[in-house]
């Protein structure tokens, strides 16, 4: 039955991602459609009311500097909702306000679609902050990562037009994509019997004669541009494990789809950039297959469960379900463990903290490797920039000069490349290293031994991916980690970015290259397995040694 209901996901979302797919090749490829009946009047009145006259395409540095400076903005102005909460109206708990390293590690997160939490959000935020800047983050994060994806295709794809205009795509990606079908999910989430009210927090007595707090809110509105976005933040300290954000199994197979459509979509928009859909089904295969994989080692390792439960004669024939909820089961915990790891969301219906050894170091992994379907635009961008990796290792076996989508791989792209792979690995590993050896670092490790290593690791993984979930068991809200697990996410999100674009920059300036028989196919099953090949053996050279230290010795000392 489990796998039925994982079967089922998978089938909708095929179905689901020519379509999706399309759609956004429509809003980004700036040629006239029907989209623009609906939505261009609105859009037209922002430009207006913005104080954009023209709409020209920009130079990769400029998309860059109008991208940075609109973060900038809205960094500034979370970071003083967020330190004045407590005297602002909207706060019918009277929670105060955010302490200062808090606020940085706190707007840093949602600005870089990380949306990791060192607070609770019932008694860290207040009605206003969690609206004001919480939803208001969500949908402006994930718009910065589409615009930033739909210039670096063009980049690809389109030789001499420019990278487009960075606050169109920023735009288009908020009023034609994310508003609507936040609004639509939103509507749904309610008729499930998602809350969203704007009363105070209800006084109950409980069973035993006690009094209880409940806290309320508009959860269905965040739950939506939470999964829809790629954000991952939850209303609750449980997040998506909490029954106001997840009530049912269909709210859960909903947060799934929402959150792993459009990232599994995206390679069709690609392939529609490139006038080769082939080249985007094998971009969208290269990552099924790895997110397979992944799933696959997550759900074998849940439903066999915890030798060390089982030795003490507990009936564990269900499998490990320590930290998940009875309401969804090892299945339906396992699908969601892979897909917000896989596409970098962070919302967990389960506590990953409580995965067996080899299903925490499958999360893990997915973080590690970034590139399985990815966040809002990130995933595909690295995968990419793996593909001309790829054709850069073939074309040195066979002494010929690489290329990809017609252009010539030259030092200075791979340069760049190196860059935005290195940075990875070294924003994960350094970290960890140093919490390790500073007493303000270790002292927050609640769990000695190996799984206490993987809880470090995991937190910059998890910064480092823009990924958001957390192994918890760390007391990670203090100043070493707040202002570590900021900067993680900081250069996480926004060097790659650069670096890649830089590198869509210079492919877009160079004249095409006549194909030929020595030009290798970038859109065959032969490349996709190289592809493949590329991540895992990068991804093994990098992360197995402390993966080894980490899951897998707790896995064969239990």
């Amino acid at each position: 039955m489990e796998l039925l209901q994982i079967g089922i996901v998978l089938v909708i979302l095929l179905l689901l991602v020519k379509p999706v797919g399309t759609y956004m090749y429509h809003v980004f490829s700036n040629e006239p459609n029907r989209t623009d009946r609906i939505f261009g009047g609105t859009e037209k009145l922002i430009y207006r009311l913005a104080g954009l006259k023209k709409l020209e395409n920009m130079r990769w540095t400029t998309y860059v500097m109008s991208f940075l400076a609109t973060n900038v903005v809205l960094v500034v102005i979370s970071y003083v909702l967020l330190r004045l909460q407590g005297m602002l109206p909207g706060n019918p708990a009277g929670n105060g306000n955010m302490e200062a390293s808090l606020a940085f590690n706190t707007v840093i997160s949602f600005m870089t679609n990380t949306n990791l939490q060192h607070y609770s959000g019932e008694s860290g935020l207040t009605y206003l902050t969690q609206m004001a800047f919480v939803t208001m983050m969500m949908f402006t994060s994930a718009a910065s990562g589409f615009a930033v994806a739909a210039a670096f295709m063009r980049g690809l794809t389109r030789r001499g037009e420019g990278m487009g205009n960075f606050f169109q795509d920023f735009i288009k990606s908020i009023i034609r994509i994310f508003l609507p079908l936040a609004f639509v999910l939103t509507l749904v989430l309610v008729g499930l019997k998602v809350p969203q009210t704007l009363q105070p927090t209800v006084d109950i007595t409980t069973l035993s004669g006690t009094q209880q707090q409940i806290a309320l809110g508009p959860i269905a509105s965040m739950e939506s541009i939470k999964h829809l976005g790629t954000n991952g933040g939850g209303y609750a300290g449980a997040n998506s494990a909490h029954p106001f954000e997840n009530p049912s199994p269909w709210t859960n197979v909903l947060e799934i789809l929402a959150m792993w459509v459009m990232p599994a979509s995206l390679p069709y928009t690609f392939g529609l950039f490139a006038r080769n859909r082939k080249q985007g089904w094998i971009i969208f295969s290269s990552m099924m297959v790895l997110f397979l994989i992944f799933l696959s080692i997550t759900y074998v390792s849940e439903k066999t469960g915890n030798p060390l439960i089982q030795a003490l004669g507990v009936d564990a024939s269900q499998g490990s379900m320590e930290g998940k909820e009875v309401r969804f089961g090892i299945g339906q915990s396992a699908l969601f463990t892979a897909v917000t790891t896989a596409a970098t969301t962070g919302s967990v219906n389960n506590m990953h903290d409580t995965l067996t050894p080899l299903g925490g170091m499958a999360a893990l992994g997915e973080m590690m490797l970034n590139v399985i379907f990815g966040g809002k635009g990130v995933g595909l961008m690295n995968m990419l920039m793996y593909a001309i990796l790829g054709v850069f290792i073939c074309g040195l076996m066979v002494g010929r000069t690489p290329e990809f989508m017609g252009r010539k791989i030259e030092g200075k792209e791979m340069k760049l490349i190196a860059i935005a792979i290195l940075v990875h690995p070294f924003l994960i590993l350094a970290p960890t290293a140093l919490a390790f050896m500073s007493h303000w670092g270790y002292d927050a490790v609640t769990n000695p031994g190996y799984h206490g290593l993987t809880q470090v690791l995991y937190e910059y993984a998890s910064s480092a991916a823009n990924n958001g979930s957390g192994f918890e068991g760390l007391a990670d809200n203090n100043v070493f980690w707040n202002l570590t697990t900021g900067m993680v996410m900081f250069f996480g999100r926004y060097v790659s970015m650069i670096a890649l674009l830089a590198v869509a920059a210079s492919l877009n300036a160079k004249a095409p290259t006549p194909v030929t028989t020595g030009t290798l196919r970038t859109d065959n099953k032969l490349f996709g397995a190289i592809l493949i090949g590329v991540v895992l053996l990068i991804g093994a050279l990098t992360f197995l040694p402390v993966i080894v230290l980490g899951p897998v010795a707790e896995f064969l000392t239990m």
